[in-house]
């Protein structure tokens, strides 16, 4: 296994090429092992909502240390970079830190819930600070939910927020700055030029541009969310009804190893 210094660094170099980060995320072992077995495959993120899932839990209401060793368990599966999704870091931003890169995560992404602007960056510059402690360049991807929880405020607004704290994250040590949402080409191209390039994190929900569309325009990665897992379970439960019907295990289906 590589060191975790090794790891963060080819993870914070995937953001800053100028090809897109595509990240398939999983939730589990099995989900990673799969993954990461196709070549085309540089780093793993973790999606918080499946493994919370995984476990009976609604999104963000997980224990941490469920999920703190669910990614300590799929880092260890694998050489590959690991960044995980961290909720809101329990509120004990750097504490999750330290634990995470203790369980062999190189980077995270933690949102703020829009919480107040000072609150926030507080929070961004516990985890650098923490990070620095033990010595691993973390590469952390701060989340605003500057759309999501954007309520029915104009989007102009949205952007302005999104910008605004994406800025301030980045100046507390962030690397990159996640704004989830289905966010067209105007509003990303705004983004890009008032947050950075190459410093725009998105998600790949249904609806929302392309991952190539999105590279144009200089966004640094594009993750999926819990779609990966619904995608598993769709094909799951298409197979038991099947089954149920009469027929057998899908043709094409293949071994993990």
């Amino acid at each position: 296994m590589t060191s975790s210094t090794d790891r963060a660094v080819r993870l914070a170099a995937l953001y800053d090429a100028p090809e897109i980060l595509r990240v398939v995320n999983v939730w589990d072992v099995v989900s990673a092992s799969a993954v990461a077995a196709l070549p085309e495959t540089t780093a793993l993120a973790t999606a918080g909502h499946s493994i919370a899932s995984s476990f009976g839990y609604d999104d963000g209401a997980i224990p941490r240390d469920l999920m703190i060793d669910m990614v300590g368990r799929i880092a260890a599966s694998t050489d590959l970079p690991v960044t995980a999704d961290l909720d809101d870091a329990y509120g004990a931003p750097g504490e999750t830190t330290r634990l995470a890169i203790g369980a062999g995560v190189v980077g995270a992404n933690v949102e703020d819930r829009l919480k107040p602007l000072a609150e926030s960056v507080a929070a961004v510059e516990a985890i650098i600070a923490a990070a620095e402690a033990e010595g691993v360049p973390f590469v952390l991807n701060a989340r605003t939910d500057a759309f999501v929880r954007a309520g029915g405020r104009p989007v102009e607004e949205s952007v302005a927020d999104a910008i605004a704290r994406g800025r301030a994250y980045l100046e507390a040590g962030a690397h990159c700055v996640f704004v989830p949402g289905i966010l067209d080409a105007d509003v990303t191209r705004q983004l890009v030029e008032g947050i950075g390039v190459r410093k725009v994190s998105v998600i790949g929900l249904p609806g929302a541009l392309t991952a190539p569309e999105y590279e144009e325009l200089g966004v640094a990665r594009i993750s999926y969310g819990p779609l990966p897992q619904r995608v598993a379970l769709t094909a799951l439960q298409d197979a038991a009804s099947g089954i149920y019907a009469g027929a057998g295990i899908p043709e094409g289906t293949r071994p993990l190893n």
